[in-house]
């Protein structure tokens, strides 16, 4: 496996915790938002489990964000 997936993994993490502050949910009320369970978003902002395209689609309605801002790497 290449050393790139876990970084990808984290970035993703990192962006969805970040925004999902920005916009004041906690971690449950981003999981009623989009039907995902609570544990699997603390999973995948700490960057230990990957997300199926419909999840992530998911993510990005209930933040109302580009599902690109949850993958980029820039720097806010």
């Amino acid at each position: 496996m290449s050393t790139q997936a876990p970084d990808i993994l984290r970035l993703f993490g990192t962006n969805l915790r970040r925004i999902r502050k920005e916009r004041g949910f906690s971690q449950r009320e981003l999981s009623a938002r989009c039907n995902v369970d609570n544990a699997d978003i603390s999973r995948m902002e700490n960057g230990e489990i990957n997300v199926t395209l419909r999840t992530l689609s998911q993510l990005a309605d209930a933040l109302e964000v580009a599902i690109l801002e949850l993958l980029s790497d820039r720097k806010t």
